[in-house]
């Protein structure tokens, strides 16, 4: 059997592959960092299996999936931090699922059922389960990734923030600035899981170091060297960094 990881987080790559090096019966193909290159990689290689993470910096997993045009379809692991809600999709075993941060034991559990999964049982399934699961995530994600209230403590007191007050957050260190009209409120949290957390249809990063809501974007402001910045509401000018700014064009309709 041929397999392929696909992982933003490097670490999650390497963990994965270097569990796969005690499987012989697994020969491993390549890994991707990155949709894109995966869909490229999967088309021209013809995995049998697939380790995919559900949420990359350029697409997530199911947009991964529906571009691929290989047959028969490969038995799909997807590998995902999400869990509550997300993890009760998966249980309706549609596909199988590692929930990070995962053990050994877990790992080898479905790497036992995957060599048990004929690939003919696995391509006649595929689109079903796959339909399936991917109406389940959409449904349940929508009540992970938009938070009611943003809870912060300042002193004796805890302000609730609408996330869609929201008009931009930079990071500081190990905190996140949240800007909310006038004021700025400092949350201990990465942008990372901020990203997650956020409703991505309003919310974009920009940049490493900031995301925007996009409701907020006033002007786009073009300066040297083809960059381009972001002008927001309060006049505050955003750096878009050049990695993110053709899906940023696109989100906002000028691409």
């Amino acid at each position: 059997m041929k397999a392929m990881v696909i992982d933003d987080e490097e670490l999650a790559r390497k963990r994965i592959l270097k569990l796969l090096e005690k499987v012989p019966q697994i020969e491993v193909l390549g890994e991707c960092s990155n949709g894109k290159t995966a869909i490229i990689s999967i088309n021209e290689l013809q995995p049998d299996l697939i380790f995919l993470d559900i949420n990359m910096k350029d697409m997530n997993g199911f947009e991964v999936l529906q571009k691929m045009r290989i047959s028969p379809k490969p038995i799909v692991i997807f590998v995902t931090a999400y869990n509550s809600y997300a993890l009760k999709a998966f249980e309706v075993e549609a596909l199988d699922f590692l929930l990070k941060p995962f053990k050994d034991q877990r790992f080898f559990r479905t790497i036992d059922r995957v060599l048990k999964t004929s690939t003919s049982e696995a391509d006649a399934t595929f689109q079903q389960r796959f339909v399936e699961l991917f109406n389940l995530y959409n449904v349940k994600s929508e009540r992970i990734t938009s938070p009611a209230k943003f809870l912060i403590k300042q002193g004796n007191k805890t302000v609730l923030i609408n996330p869609l007050d929201i008009m931009y957050i930079t990071s500081s260190g190990y905190y996140a600035e949240i800007f909310v009209e006038s004021k700025k409120y400092l949350l201990r949290e990465t942008l990372s899981k901020l990203c997650e957390e956020l409703d991505k249809t309003a919310f974009f990063r920009i940049h490493r170091s900031c995301i925007v809501n996009l409701n907020y974007v006033k002007e786009i402001v073009h300066s040297s060297f083809s960059e381009i910045d972001a002008k927001m509401t309060d006049n505050k000018l955003l750096r878009i960094s050049k990695s993110h700014r053709n899906e940023f064009l696109e989100k906002i309709g000028m691409s």
